[in-house]
């Protein structure tokens, strides 16, 4: 009976959160925290999935009603999507996942569980090849397109291409750094996030503020503006969406010089760390979606040796990645915990999506 092992690894946004719905680029790393899909048929007529992780077992038939399809159920959602291209099951099987990935943290379990889904699919059901860039756009219109969610591209394609990427996600150009060896810690608060609200919320303030400016200025262009000409446009901007004009730009500028780092042929992590705890501010002061206990890891970070902190994700929750050196690895992990975090470890960045 045939066998297959899809992986997907985990990703932290090191520069760009809330930026990949305005279609302005973003910089990510794949790290080696790992969603595992263990397939075997099973000569049934369905997929008999067990997840030991969180205690849950479902069933899905290989002809599922596309008509009902709950909201956050990317693995039906999968199966109508590539129904579309034609890559339609044939044959059951029986499916382990399990995943060393936190759930609701901001480190993109469930891109992670969608791509290994999908990965698992194709090479079950297709002969075509498909590019890691490929995959991370049948991923995208699962859990974005199909589910009429307010997120990106960045998880996608971090995820499907690995290492670590700056993306275009308006040209969906990608330019890639394989060789980038950071020292990364991640603190996982425990907070529970509304993910699907908060990207909503911040999406349609961060739209609504944009054109407006739009409006007085057609020529004007998010992806082009001048960090010189933010406080002219400000002005055209009501007051209560300030913020969030304020933050697109700023954030945006911060990428665009954080990318300036990464192309030098040394890397100088202090100046990635600065530009860090500066994109994190943003996210803090301006999107104000740090609790205060994130607030509190965050400043324990720094404070025991961090080069640079800021939170991941959609906010209200989730969890923190800072930049450090080696010597202080330990102590910013157990600075992290003692904030009573609900964990710290270190990462590595790795390799995309795979088969094994």
């Amino acid at each position: 009976m045939k066998k297959i092992l899809s992986i997907a690894p985990g990703r932290v946004c090191l520069f760009g959160d809330h930026q990949d719905y305005l279609e302005l680029p973003v910089i990510a790393c794949a790290i080696d925290r790992i969603m595992q899909i263990h397939a075997q048929e099973n000569g049934k007529d369905q997929f008999e999935i067990n997840m030991p992780d969180v205690n849950q077992k479902r069933s899905i038939s290989l002809k599922p009603d596309f008509n009902e399809i709950s909201r956050g159920d990317f693995l039906k959602t999968a199966l109508k999507v590539l129904h579309k291209i034609q890559i339609v099951p044939n044959k059951g099987y029986n499916l382990t996942i399990t995943s060393k990935i936190p759930i609701n943290a901001g480190l993109s379990s469930s891109s992670a569980l969608t791509i290994a889904w999908i990965q698992f699919l194709i090479a079950a059901f297709s002969d075509r090849s498909f590019s890691p860039k490929e995959l991370a756009l049948l991923a995208y219109q699962t859990e974005v397109i199909e589910q009429g969610s307010s997120g990106g591209k960045m998880d996608h394609f971090t995820i499907a291409i690995g290492d670590t990427i700056f993306l275009d996600t308006h040209t969906d150009i990608v330019q890639q750094f394989n060789s980038l060896n950071l020292n990364l810690v991640v603190g996982v608060s425990g907070l529970s996030k509304d993910t699907f609200g908060t990207l909503s919320h911040l999406k349609s303030n961060a739209w609504k503020a944009i054109n407006q400016v739009k409006d007085k200025t057609p020529e004007f262009d998010i992806a082009l503006t001048n960090f010189k000409d933010l406080n002219k446009n400000l002005e055209l901007v009501e007051t209560s969406l300030k913020p969030f004009f304020y933050a697109a730009v700023c954030n945006h500028d911060i990428t665009k010089r954080a990318l300036k780092a990464l192309e030098q042929k040394k890397l100088n992590i202090n100046v990635l760390g600065e530009l860090m705890s500066e994109h994190h501010l943003m996210l803090k002061s301006y999107l104000k979606i740090t609790p205060p206990l994130i607030d509190k890891m965050i400043d324990s970070a720094n404070e025991s040796g961090a080069i640079g902190s800021k939170i991941v994700g959609s906010g209200g929750g989730g969890c923190i990645v800072s930049i450090v050196e080696e010597k202080t690895k330990k102590q910013v992990i157990n600075a992290i915990k003692a904030t009573g975090a609900k964990d710290a470890f270190s990462v590595n960045i790795t390799k995309g999506a795979r088969l094994n």
